[in-house]
């Protein structure tokens, strides 16, 4: 929708609400925005010019950002307004409160460059947008530039299956450039108007028992643990009892993203709160010890586990080409959740997670973290070469029979010299994470991409022979069979 329309569509509705009686603004909820999409596309940018329109904004620094989450109060329809933004959700930390059955935000910004288009972490932002069923916007960012193509990118949105306005769906898009501040007022506008047409009743919402979302806790070493909460229902003060999943907390000190210090504070804020006995959970659910739990409960979202009824995946493959194939192939009783080309990322294990899934790799490299987190969360990982290796476990799966987690990650190093030695050639390397130890599996890359694997047949510092290096240290080692490297490759080591 062009610019003009969409700003006198948004005028019209706001008059046709303005016929109805509203809260006064000091009783009118905010919203609370979640801001997710590629990383680069401009959502830090973005926010910086919307936290410009702040009216309230101290000379003395502002918004500090220190607690993951901040609110504006700008001036719209004569009435001052405000709204809380996620700063820092993290597709992870954005999984992670899906799996708990809780919803931080209100609304979701999907932040798309319209120089860039639809890519690899904008795909991911999509499908937890969508699994969290709240409304979303389209915010297409940096369109002062002279490259930007916007109805390219709304074809790729299409095809990612949202369902833009003005093709047939009810997803608002808007372009902005913070860079001239062009249509940020107009963005915050849309936001309350989309909050305004979907709201509860905020009444009974601010009248509710307290609960809160934390979306990010740790532990301060000077003040002990700590929990940033985004308020839902009802409102919270000092010396109040609260928990979260078991761990209790007589709040001691709330404190909001302007570094000060409240008494109390309610349904929209964001507040860092002290007190807790323990570091709560991220994406737990925060309740007053006096409230009725069984209300608050997360929902329990369904496991589906490995037999004859049906099998969920997460698929993460290096090329479309083989992304078609391999769907194709794949028996009817397998739910797909989400596919796509490119790495498994700590999103993908927390996705999974939340919807009993497997996740299953062909043809890519497995990080390290993501190994860790695998194994903590505990949810089931394998990572093929050949496809037809990959559909008959699958059809073993859907026949009750388990599989492991094919590889560990011992060690990554990167090629920093190329020697000669008798008939083959020594990798010297220098190991960046880990260790490299002889009898290893290696696997080499090139700009994230396979050249291939093999084994450590050696490993040398000096002339001497040794049975591993560490982190931090430089060796030579000899691959068997010998992979065609060079200067600036990097070596997993696995097993």
């Amino acid at each position: 929708m062009p610019r003009r329309k969409k700003i006198e569509f948004i005028s019209n509705i706001k008059k046709q609400i303005a016929m109805f009686p509203l809260q006064s603004a000091s009783h009118f909820c905010p919203p609370v925005v979640a801001v997710l999409g590629h990383v680069d596309h401009g959502k830090t940018t973005l926010l910086d010019a919307i936290r410009k329109t702040d009216v309230a904004k101290r000379e003395h620094g502002g918004i500090t950002q220190k607690i993951g989450a901040s609110s504006i109060t700008f001036v719209s329809d004569k009435k001052e307004r405000r709204i809380t933004f996620i700063d820092t959700p993290g597709h992870e930390v954005f999984a992670k409160m899906r799996a708990q059955g809780a919803n931080a935000a209100d609304i979701g910004l999907l932040v798309v460059s319209s120089t860039d288009g639809v890519m690899h972490q904008t795909k991911e932002s999509i499908n937890l947008l969508q699994a969290a069923k709240i409304p979303f916007i389209v915010v297409l960012t940096k369109t002062d530039l002279p490259d930007k193509n916007i109805e390219k990118v709304k074809q790729q949105l299409l095809k990612e299956e949202v369902m833009l306005e003005g093709y047939g769906g009810d997803v608002s898009v808007i372009e902005v450039s913070a860079k001239t501040n062009t249509n940020i007022k107009e963005l915050l506008d849309l936001i309350l108007l989309v909050f305004e047409l979907r709201q509860e009743n905020q009444s009974v919402l601010e009248q509710a028992d307290f609960k809160g979302i934390v979306i990010e806790s740790k532990l301060d070493p000077k003040v002990g643990p700590k929990a940033t909460i985004i308020i839902k229902n009802g409102s919270v003060s000092v010396r109040d009892e609260i928990e979260s999943d078991g761990d209790v907390a007589r709040v001691r000190t709330i404190i909001n993203d302007k570094g000060e210090r409240l008494q109390k504070a309610t349904i929209g804020d964001a507040v860092e709160i002290l007190g807790f006995e323990k570091v709560p959970d991220v994406g737990s659910i925060a309740t007053k010890k006096s409230s009725i739990k069984k209300a608050f409960a997360p929902v329990a979202l369904p496991k589906i586990q490995p037999s004859k009824e049906g099998l969920s995946i997460i698929l993460c493959v290096d090329t479309l080409g083989s992304l078609d194939a391999i769907a194709n192939a794949l028996p009817k009783k397998v739910l797909i959740v989400s596919q796509k080309t490119g790495e498994i990322t700590p999103a993908d294990v927390l996705l999974a997670k939340s919807v009993g899934a497997i996740i299953i790799g062909f043809n890519i490299k497995v990080g390290s973290s993501v190994l860790k987190l695998v194994s903590l969360e505990k949810v089931l990982l394998k990572n093929y070469n050949l496809i037809y290796e990959l559909i008959d476990e699958i059809n073993d799966v859907l026949k009750g029979k388990q599989i492991k987690i094919e590889e560990e990650i011992f060690g990554k190093a990167k090629v920093l010299a190329s020697f000669p030695y008798e008939k083959t050639k020594v990798l010297g390397i220098t190991v960046l994470e880990g260790r490299v130890a002889r009898g290893d599996k290696a696997r080499l890359t090139r700009k994230d991409e396979i050249i291939g694997k093999s084994i450590v047949s050696s490993v040398r510092i000096g002339k001497d022979p040794i049975s591993k290096v560490e982190k931090g240290r430089d060796a030579g080692i000899i691959l068997s069979p010998f992979l065609d490297f060079a200067i600036g490759d990097m070596l997993i080591s696995y097993g």
